[in-house]
């Protein structure tokens, strides 16, 4: 149904495959647990991070509410679950300084013209320049980078497809990269074999390379740490929240709000410079 229905990626498949095992073998067989069992569950998952324990719940939720859909179950003991309420953490952000040394280092490489130098810069533009998750880069099929217009045809979560801007700039390093790629492969980003796409996991490595050779601490430093610097400095630009989420792939906006808040100084200068009490003298000391 996930699959099918639903049109869930092979990630999200995999993360529910795995959260529904690990429940059954703390409580035997879902399709016959009763309240008492998945109550129990609350103990057995008391160390994890509320964030790791509401994807499990949220799981088995879904799995219960597809039995009951399908007459699999009379009822739904999913309501014994626990209910936790994790605070979305605010993301991790990179300064306009650190994305400026980034940029130096791969450009000085690239200058070289080594396919993995190349490479590597292209991958950056797109990753801070375009905003793309790393599975949507990774997954990027060749004639996904147009000869005429400068979109890149992306299929996100749930297999949503969207059109997203190319900067000028990225646009050069892809035409850099497409004269060197080797020939086979449908991917833009072939692996070594040239058969399947370069992975998430290669993808972290050479980044967190590219932060060490940058001065910059490798842990700062991730594909969504970039995403979320293009959608951060974005904002402080100008950029609207609703263009930033059609840009973002986000289903609801509610996802898209947590970038509004490292632009507060902005903010705070908008409402002075902006806000009818602004254009007031202030008020004068009182006489001494």
């Amino acid at each position: 149904m996930l699959a099918a229905e639903r049109g869930a990626a092979a990630n999200t498949l995999s993360a529910y495959r795995h959260d529904l095992e690990g429940a059954a073998a703390a409580i035997g067989d879902l399709l016959t647990a009763d309240r008492a069992a998945l109550a129990s569950l609350g103990q057995t998952w008391a160390d994890l991070a509320p964030s790791s324990l509401a994807r499990k719940c949220s799981a088995l939720r879904q799995f219960y509410g597809f039995l009951a859909d399908e007459h699999l179950r009379g009822d739904d003991p999913a309501s014994a679950l626990p209910r936790p309420r994790p605070r979305r953490p605010l993301p991790r952000l990179l300064s306009h300084d650190e994305i400026a040394k980034l940029f130096a280092q791969a450009e000085a490489e690239a200058v070289t013209e080594r396919p993995d130098a190349v490479r590597m810069l292209a991958l950056l533009e797109l990753l801070y320049g375009s905003g793309l998750r790393a599975s949507e880069l990774v997954s990027l099929h060749r004639d996904a980078v147009p000869r005429d217009a400068p979109f890149l045809t992306i299929t996100g979560k749930g297999g949503q497809q969207r059109m997203m801007p190319v900067s000028t700039r990225a646009r050069q390093a892809l035409s850099r990269w497409l004269a060197l790629r080797p020939a086979a492969g449908r991917y833009l980003f072939s692996s070594r074999g040239a058969s399947g796409h370069l992975t998430r996991i290669r993808l972290f490595q050479l980044l967190r390379a590219l932060a060490l050779r940058s001065g910059i601490a490798p842990e700062k430093l991730s594909p969504h740490v970039l995403r979320h610097a293009f959608a951060t400095h974005l904002l402080e630009g100008g950029a609207d929240l609703r263009v930033l989420q059609t840009l973002l792939g986000h289903a609801d906006i509610a996802t898209t709000q947590i970038y509004t808040h490292v632009d507060s100084a902005r903010l705070v200068a908008l409402v002075n410079a902006r806000h009818p009490l602004a254009k007031l003298l202030p008020n004068p000391p009182p006489a001494s």
